[in-house]
Formats: C-alpha cells, sequence, structure tokens
C-alpha cells in the first residue's frame, strides 16, 4: 500500500502511517446524512422526545 506519489521528504515513518490511515479512511464509503438524529437536532429537539417511555 505504498503509493509514490504522495511520499514527502521530510515525513517520519509515523507521520507517513498517519497520513496513510487518514487517506484509507477518507476513501472509504461514507454514511448517508439527514435520518431522524440530525432531523432532531435541526428542529432542536432533545434527543429522547420520540421515546417517552425512555425517560427516568
Amino acid at each position: 500500500m505504498t503509493d509514490t506519489k504522495t511520499i514527502q521528504p521530510n515525513e517520519t515513518p509515523i507521520q507517513r502511517a498517519l497520513r496513510q490511515k487518514q487517506e484509507a479512511l477518507a476513501a472509504r464509503e461514507q454514511a448517508p446524512r439527514g435520518g431522524a438524529f440530525q432531523r432532531e437536532q435541526n428542529k432542536r429537539i432533545t434527543s429522547g422526545k420520540s421515546r417517552p417511555w425512555m425517560t427516568k
């Protein structure tokens, strides 16, 4: 998994590993946006209001 196109000359092995990890995470498929949680947050509804039986 060594890609020669993004090698930087003054990069330590740890910096290189971190950069490669971040690139791999960025390349992964992202979860879709806009679920129920995001709608609740946009409406300023406290999460859990839809489930009153879950309160203490």
